[in-house]
């Protein structure tokens, strides 16, 4: 069931929920909250690929956060939140509405696989990509979504030469181990 906070939202309140779900990822935090919060980035994108209504399963759904906790993440948040908001506007919404909304799901939900994997470096360009996209799906604003989508690729770029090194180094270490 869609709670009357969503309802509020209508046809945004998915990209409300990524924005939420993403924005801690994209600050540096502590190890192992990319998974926690990725699971629900992982639902939201599958839903707005697939261009169905916000929901979260409630064992996702009734977790709350520590009110400490959560004006500690406010306080970082707030003040970068505040100047997006000031060039945030209306504008060129072509790539911010369905059906171009569903392609914008798809790259979501790689950015959120990507978020849950343990992968060193692999968070906080991805879940900062996924935040400016719900940015500008949010207010219907096709520069934000593109903005969203180069830092896509550059986190992609980013992730790729990660796991090749990783490959590389392991390939490496057996080389060496079985000589």
């Amino acid at each position: 069931m869609v709670r009357p906070s969503l309802a509020a939202r209508g046809d945004r309140a998915l990209a409300a929920l990524l924005f939420v779900f993403a924005v801690p990822n994209a600050i540096p935090s502590p190890p192992g909250l990319s998974t926690v919060l990725g699971v629900p980035l992982l639902f939201l994108s599958a839903q707005l690929l697939l261009g169905r209504k916000a929901w979260l399963p409630d064992f996702i759904a009734r977790r709350s956060m520590a009110r400490a906790d959560f004006e500690v993440l406010m306080g970082r948040v707030l003040p970068w939140l505040e100047r997006a908001e000031k060039l945030l506007r209306p504008r060129l919404s072509g790539l911010a509405l369905p059906p171009m909304e569903y392609a914008l799901g798809f790259i979501g939900l790689m950015l959120a696989v990507i978020l849950v994997l343990p992968i060193p470096l692999g968070n906080n360009p991805p879940a900062f990509a996924i935040a400016l996209i719900a940015l500008g799906i949010l207010e219907r604003d096709e520069l934000w979504v593109l903005s969203g989508l180069c830092v896509s690729a550059l986190s992609l770029t980013i992730v790729s030469g990660v796991l090749l090194a990783i490959v590389k180094a392991v390939t490496v270490l057996v080389m060496t181990t079985l000589q």
